[in-house]
């Protein structure tokens, strides 16, 4: 067979790195705060971000993820569930040149301060709320990528039991509460809530105690149970939600 004549050129691969970015939230003194580090460096250097970095030859993206969180951080991540979120590789997202960035996420109690290192000068748990209200600007994509990460977080805690790891054992129905509306940034209305958790099998177990607060009545005391999801789901659209006003809303 003849060779067509037509030589069909190729496109030379297009040159891109590849990167880890991390968001980390906890809740700290009854808010739900995300961990930001200062960059130190061009771009953006003195500017708000959600730590991160390239991934070296040979590391696999894990690694790199947990690599980054120390460094810059150096909050250890061996005692965190990070999980992938999404990739992030829109063209022109990063001044350097073409940078895919998979984005990490964990949702852990009890995080430690975080120490600044390598190429962030500083590092510190941040309101959630600052950012979204624009208080505080963050440098490349990274609002989108903690925008995903917060709704994930919303919804995983719709579905699992993970809000009550965020308790400090034992605990009452308000402080789980407390957690919900942290992370969901609405009121909840306690009747409703408590009645919608005491039906959950599994959610909570009563330990036959009670704390005696210094107002009001005595409040039963909780550990958590042994379910992992919650059947059926704890929506934050549902009865237990109480409406807030416009200049109230985490949105």
């Amino acid at each position: 067979m003849a060779m067509s004549k037509a030589v069909r050129r190729r496109r030379p691969p297009a040159s891109l790195a590849v990167a880890v970015d991390l968001v980390i939230f906890t809740v700290r003194n009854g808010r739900l705060q995300v961990l930001l580090i200062e960059r130190g460096n061009l771009p953006y250097r003195g500017e708000a971000a959600l730590p991160g970095g390239f991934v070296r030859d040979g590391e696999a993206l894990g690694a790199a993820a947990r690599r980054e969180l120390r460094e810059e951080t150096g909050v250890g991540g061996g005692s965190l569930h990070l999980e992938q979120l999404h990739a992030y590789g829109e063209p022109g997202r990063d001044p350097r040149g073409r940078i895919i960035s998979i984005a990490y996420l964990a949702f852990g109690p009890d995080l430690p301060v975080p120490q600044a290192g390598t190429d962030a000068s500083a590092a510190h748990w941040i309101p959630v709320s600052s950012v979204l209200d624009g208080q505080i600007t963050l440098a490349f994509d990274h609002e989108e990528i903690l925008r995903d990460g917060l709704e994930r977080v919303r919804s995983q805690i719709e579905h699992t039991t993970i809000a009550a790891a965020f308790c400090k054992e034992p605990f009452t129905i308000a402080d789980l509460r407390q957690i919900y509306e942290a992370v969901w940034g609405v009121p909840l209305d306690p009747s409703n809530f408590r009645r919608k958790v005491m039906k959950t099998e599994g959610f909570v177990v009563p330990i036959g105690e009670r704390r005696s607060p210094d107002i009001g009545r005595p409040a039963a005391l909780f550990r958590r149970g042994l379910a992992k999801t919650l059947t059926p789901p704890l929506t934050r659209l549902g009865s237990i939600a109480q409406p807030l006003a416009d200049d109230e809303k985490l949105t």
